[in-house]
């Protein structure tokens, strides 16, 4: 579904992203992980034009997303994304958060999209917080609305950029599980997260990103059990925080 054909990428004369080759299947849940400023967030945001490339092809089912003709609205209506930050509209319920892109691109009539937003919420257990506002939602049930608002589009696609690295420690594991029921459900998912349980437990495969490069590709079983790039090796020794165990919940 995804594939990166050499991809580079500068902020000025800072080589972002450097060489990058890779390939994501349909349904394939894919996690980028690595030390802060390795390139992961800037590798997803290059697959929605958040940011430009300066090098190298990025197809979205044999599409060129960075050619000269490709529809942005269009484009970005197909992918899902969640931010580290909710980003949601504080003066809109979360109902209405997640009705007003589908019905403002004409992609719903307004009682089609209110009926799929309410299952949508429904089945990111928020059913009953339809009518909230942002102020009135933690931080962890913010996030599932705007899980919820990015699958109102029916996005082929998602993109998770450390969807929990803005909440309180009791609030990671309920975004987590609704994110572990989308890969489950078969939804291609590219997740940038320091949750290393999650990528333990729910990914297929985990790229290690260090200085805009992919060192290392790996099953999780390979990657936690048997790392093969020393750079990878010491990032995991480094992390001193318990895993959080989605499987088990």
């Amino acid at each position: 579904m995804i594939r990166f054909e050499n991809v580079q990428k500068w902020y000025g004369a800072y080589h972002a992203l450097v060489d990058i080759d890779e390939t994501v299947a349909k349904g394939e849940v894919v996690v980028v992980c690595g030390p802060s400023g390795s390139g992961k967030s800037t590798l997803i945001r290059t697959l929605n034009r958040l940011e430009p490339i300066q090098g190298g092809r990025i197809l979205i089912d044999g599409h060129d997303v960075h050619g000269r003709n490709v529809k942005l609205n269009g484009l970005r209506a197909q992918i899902g994304f969640v931010f580290q930050q909710f980003n949601l509209f504080p003066h809109l319920t979360a109902l209405q958060n997640c009705t007003l892109a589908p019905v403002e691109l004409g992609r719903s009539k307004p009682a089609e999209a209110r009926e799929q937003a309410l299952a949508l919420l429904d089945r990111v257990g928020l059913a009953a917080k339809a009518n909230a506002y942002p102020a009135e939602l933690s931080g962890g049930q913010q996030q599932r609305v705007a899980i919820a608002r990015a699958l109102a589009q029916a996005p082929r696609l998602m993109l998770f950029d450390e969807p929990t690295s803005a909440l309180d420690p009791e609030m990671v594991g309920e975004v987590l599980l609704v994110m572990r029921d989308l890969a489950r459900d078969g939804m291609t998912m590219m997740c940038v997260t320091h949750e290393m349980g999650f990528a333990r437990d729910v990914a297929d495969r985990v790229l290690f990103m260090d200085a805009g490069r992919v060192l290392e590709r790996a099953t999780p079983a390979e990657f936690f059990g048997r790392a093969q790039h020393p750079r990878a090796k010491q990032f995991l020794s480094d992390i001193r925080t318990p895993f959080v165990n989605v499987a088990a919940a």
